[in-house]
């Protein structure tokens, strides 16, 4: 039995990737296991679908001064050799690292115990986890052909981004009755990550009275973050994190409103979906998301809109461009030669596990 390990966690986008990759491994005859953190999302999203899960000790590696800087060192310390004792027990034949903090204690365990990791990045610049984990690996998948040039050359490989095959099939009748919408106007949906994004929120819903005379709106508003006021609003559905019914959401979806993490804004051109992205400001991150929304722009596949620039007017300008010009999107993007990313990085799988 071929076995591998998957890791990485701390938001939805170092995960559904893996998800994205779970089919072809069975078909592969893998037997796969998932090296995690305690209770990360990573957890929760796995948990579906019938994989064993291995948590560990992780802490988050900071560039700016925090009390936690004192501690999280044994955490990863820690993580490191519960991730080396799992190894040793499931003794996978390879392991696929799609980021997150959790990912390098496992990672630098694999590197001592001698199995093959193949590291993958989806942002344009690689982050702090990922760039602890190139040296162990023995290849960085990468998204975006820019990022090439950031990787050492014996190791990267441009690959894009694994896409879930279940968000190609949506019901556009199945997401009207599940949200209760009439079929008399484009709709816009507006998708905030899995944390949620209170700056899009609060735009959007300040916009409402300008865009719902146009548009009926679907609003994923991230954990804890419904207004219960706007309940009841006509046109107006919010949820905080959707799963099943998310094919069906995009399937209605005529244009999206989306932060701009790497997995999110591949599924978007995937799908061919006409899209204004919202990146994450740099007073927030690294400035990983603003980097990806330009690329994304400038090849023509997305309108940009920085958080600093939004305001009801800016916002309500920008959906009502993206949707008279949205013929012109989909246009760019079905001339787009996506690789297919799943077949390169199980390919990679196969070659480096006969490597070991």
């Amino acid at each position: 039995m071929k076995k591998i390990v998957l890791t990485g966690g701390g938001t939805a986008g170092h995960v559904t990737p893996n998800i994205a990759l779970l089919p072809r491994l069975r078909e592969l005859g893998y037997d796969i296991s998932y090296i995690g953190s305690y209770d990360g999302i990573e957890k929760k999203l796995i948990a579906d679908y019938g994989i064993p899960y291995t948590g560990i000790s992780t802490g988050k590696l900071r560039r700016y001064f925090d009390i936690k800087n004192l501690t999280d060192p044994i955490r990863v310390q820690k993580g490191f050799h519960e991730a080396r004792k799992a190894l040793k027990a499931i003794r996978p034949d390879i392991v696929f690292s799609k980021g997150g903090f959790v990912s390098v204690p496992v990672v630098h365990a694999a590197r001592t115990l001698k199995i093959p990791v193949i590291c993958h990045e989806s942002d344009m610049t690689p982050g702090l986890a990922n760039k602890l984990c190139i040296p162990a690996a023995a290849k960085v998948c990468c998204n975006f052909p820019e990022t090439v040039r950031d990787l050492p050359a014996d190791k990267a490989v441009l690959t894009g981004t694994p896409i879930r095959a279940e968000l190609m099939s949506g019901d556009r009748k199945k997401a009207l009755a599940f949200t209760n919408l009439t079929d008399d106007k484009p709709f816009l949906m507006i998708i905030g990550g899995s944390l949620g994004a209170q700056a899009v929120n609060e735009a959007v819903r300040a916009a409402l009275p300008q865009l719902l005379p146009q548009f009926h709106i679907i609003h994923l508003c991230g954990k804890g973050k419904l207004d219960e006021s706007l309940v009841g609003t006509e046109g107006y559905v919010q949820y905080e994190y959707i799963s099943e019914e998310l094919p069906d959401l995009f399937a209605l979806s005529d244009v999206v409103i989306s932060r701009a993490g790497a997995n999110a804004i591949c599924e978007l051109l995937a799908l061919k979906k006409p899209n204004l992205l919202i990146p994450l400001s740099a007073r927030a991150s690294r400035g990983d998301q603003i980097l990806n929304a330009k690329s994304f722009e400038k090849q023509g596949f997305s309108m940009l809109l920085e958080e600093e620039q939004v305001t009801t007017e800016t916002l309500t300008a920008a959906v009502r461009s993206l949707y008279e010009n949205r013929s012109r999107y989909i246009e760019t993007m079905e001339a787009n030669q996506a690789s297919d990313a799943i077949s390169i990085i199980t390919g990679l799988l196969e070659t480096y596990r006969l490597r070991k």
